[in-house]
């Protein structure tokens, strides 16, 4: 990875978190308790792919359609970050295949 490519994923990260900053003050709270959520437990990809944004892009939408932050996703942000991700192979899992991993090799 360039200079030049860690200056572009700098301004492509400040121009998402202005968008999150144009959100209602309820999304905002939401989407940084969703973000710290994937990130500790999100899919390994999560930087390179379009989650983030995608997420951005539903709130809008629910904020021009004038509905609730909690009525787009539910009361559980854990559970929908979950569903979101039931498909990506995430930090936990690795973690969880490594203990696998030494367990297995204990026990030989």
């Amino acid at each position: 990875m360039g200079i030049q490519d860690i200056i572009e994923g700098k301004k492509q990260w400040r121009a998402h978190m202005a968008r999150v900053k144009a959100l209602p003050p309820d999304y905002q709270i939401v989407y940084k308790e969703m973000q710290r959520y994937l990130f500790k437990v999100g899919p390994v990809d999560l930087l390179g792919g379009s989650l983030l944004s995608g997420i951005v892009d539903f709130f809008e939408e629910g904020v021009a359609a004038g509905r609730g932050v909690l009525e787009l996703i539910g009361n559980d942000v854990a559970a929908f970050c979950d569903d979101l991700i039931k498909d990506s192979r995430t930090y936990a899992d690795i973690y969880q295949e490594s203990i696998n991993g030494k367990s297995g090799t204990a026990e030989k």
